[in-house]
């Protein structure tokens, strides 16, 4: 068994579902602190959700001028799981790492379980090969990132920015990959921004109209003036932003009362042509033009970053190619990541992992021949950046 399967099999089997790290993170730091890593837990939160974080660095012995001029590439993930749903729907318990066909079973062997041992072993067969480098490697890892993600990885970027710290490269080892490991690395996100918009009317009998005012009826042309609206049209990195509804609610439940009230809550996903500010802006004047009574609450989530083409680019690209034979696609699709975090203070974030089609899923896998190519790809990516960096 390769260090690699077995340090992934070691982490699915801790059940550390969000915000609960289960012991990966020590596991970690026991597998860090004798390659020189100084290990610093920076745990965020309340008693009833403590989110357990680690941020540990290797330096080199240089003095402070030479140390402030050392390039910093940064591995960053999560040891946070989603729940496992039904687990007798399960073909295998899900916090057991079973083999099938190939395939590694178990929570968290996609997202991102493989990543993060893959990780450690390139990052120890790295520095055993180059005991003294160029660059300066740290990994940052939480228990939050599956959960509200208050208290992980913003925590520590917060952290690290009061004292100053430096990153210039990050790869964050979400499953990125569609076919086949290396296939697609996301090279930016998307920003999230959320609003719950209350429109407010005159509850009554649904008989005599004429003695209510019906939220619903006055919300409806203004939401489909929205749900109508090109917001921008993308870049030629990412598409055009888009804006949703995911809930309605209105009504008491019976049939014959128009209500008082009817709450709306939507989403923007947002491409770097548009600015939160500017779209809240934009709502709220559609909104206005039809003569609401309203309240709207927001909530930004994240704002999108984008890593064009650069050092870190193009280290990992030609890393894939090395191992793979692959030409890997660039894309901004998906969720968030906690990359929206880091970007705050890197200029340079990728995020590259295996194949994405069992994540969160009953029966959740990776395959076996996805494991060692993954980590040889973060192994290469270190390889030549330390190459440029000591040029």
């Amino acid at each position: 068994m390769s260090p690699t399967l077995l340090l992934t099999e070691q982490l699915i089997s801790r059940p550390s579902v969000t915000p609960d790290d289960a012991g990966c993170l020590d596991l970690l730091a026991a597998r860090l602190a004798p390659l020189g890593f100084a290990c610093e837990r920076l745990d965020s939160g309340p008693d009833t959700f403590r989110v357990s974080n680690l941020w540990a660095k290797r330096s080199p012995a240089l003095d402070g001028q030479a140390q402030a001029a050392i390039k910093t590439i940064v591995f960053a993930g999560h040891t946070d799981v989603v729940p496992t749903g039904p687990v007798e729907q399960w073909s295998s318990p899900p916090f057991t790492p079973t083999y099938r066909d190939g395939r590694l079973y178990g929570r968290g062997a996609s997202d991102m379980k493989t990543s993060i041992a893959a990780f450690v072993v390139a990052v120890e067969e790295f520095l055993a090969a180059t005991p003294a480098p160029a660059i300066q490697i740290a990994l940052l890892l939480t228990s939050d990132e599956e959960g509200p993600s208050v208290d992980g990885t913003k925590v520590v970027v917060e952290h690290l920015r009061a004292r100053g710290e430096r990153l210039h490269w990050c790869i964050v080892g979400e499953p990125t990959s569609v076919e086949q490991t290396g296939d697609m690395v996301k090279n930016g996100r998307r920003g999230t921004l959320s609003g719950r918009l209350t429109v407010k009317g005159v509850q009554g009998h649904i008989a005599y109209p004429q003695l209510a005012r019906n939220p619903i009826h006055q919300a409806v042309p203004a939401l489909a003036e929205l749900a109508a609206t090109t917001w921008d049209e993308g870049n030629a990195f990412f598409p055009p932003t888009s804006w949703q509804m995911s809930n309605i609610h209105g009504g008491t439940g019976a049939t014959n009362v128009i209500p008082g009230q009817v709450v709306i809550d939507f989403n923007f996903r947002f491409s770097t042509e548009s600015t939160a500010e500017g779209l809240r802006q934009r709502v709220h004047a559609v909104l206005d033009r039809h003569g609401l009574d309203y309240t709207l609450d927001w909530t930004l989530g994240g704002q999108p970053f984008l890593t064009t083409p650069g050092d870190l680019l193009t280290a990992v690209q030609q890393a894939i190619e090395g191992e793979t034979g692959l030409r890997t696609k660039l894309s901004t699709t998906g969720g968030t990541s906690d990359g929206r975090f880091i970007a705050q203070i890197c200029p340079q974030v990728v995020e590259v992992g295996p194949p994405n089609a069992s994540i969160h899923k009953i029966d959740e896998n990776v395959r076996l021949a996805d494991i060692e190519p993954l980590k040889n790809i973060y192994r290469r990516t270190l390889e030549l950046l330390n190459a440029q960096a000591a040029a």
